[in-house]
């Protein structure tokens, strides 16, 4: 059974900095692509970022660009989302999500696993 557990969320200033972490546990993740999503209150869920867990090819929102890295790490089975010059429209829900395919995708319906989420506020 995959585990998906994030943290790391909380309430910063614009222009601040966070980095989420999402604990995966359950299964070998060699053959998976992970993702970030966000959901901010009355819109749809979206997808901010993705990396293959092997190879580490990243893609990210255009939104993001330039300001969130995502990254991975082997021995701790630990994905993260380092969010630098936040602004108040990255106000959300962060989620984690895992697709059993090594190819990351932008739609939701696309991942088989999704962590409970963290929520990010960041003030102006």
């Amino acid at each position: 059974q995959v585990q998906l557990v994030e943290s790391g969320g909380g309430l910063v200033q614009t222009g601040g900095s966070l980095r989420l972490s999402c604990a995966a546990s359950g299964r070998t993740f060699s053959y998976y692509a992970m993702g970030w999503f966000r959901q901010a209150p009355g819109k749809e869920r979206e997808f901010v970022a993705g990396i293959r867990w092997s190879g580490g090819s990243t893609y990210y929102a255009d939104s993001v660009k330039g300001r969130f890295a995502i990254s991975r790490d082997y021995a701790k089975n630990t994905v993260y989302l380092q969010m630098n010059s936040l602004k108040p429209e990255d106000t959300a829900v962060y989620y984690c999500a895992a697709r059993g395919l090594p190819v990351v995708a932008v739609e939701t319906g696309a991942y088989d696993h999704w962590g409970q989420g963290t929520q990010v506020t960041v003030s102006s």
